[in-house]
């Protein structure tokens, strides 16, 4: 038997205006709201959107342009 999907849940319950995401977790709140109903492979699959989340926010709005 595998052990059930944790939840992302830091305990830092802020949502960005920004984003539309959890400050703690990144979860949105719709995600955020499922939680409890979701299969563990819907919980895997939002765990794979928080990656993607969290490699997208570490990436600098505008980038810094090269030196010429």
């Amino acid at each position: 038997m595998t052990p059930p999907v944790p939840s992302p849940c830091i305990n830092v319950c802020r949502m960005s205006p920004l984003t539309g995401w959890c400050e703690g977790c990144l979860r949105t709140l719709d995600e955020i709201a499922a939680w409890s109903t979701l299969s563990d492979d819907g919980k895997r699959a939002v765990w794979a959107r928080l990656d993607e989340r969290r490699a997208r926010a570490a990436l600098p709005e505008d980038p810094p342009k090269p030196r010429t």
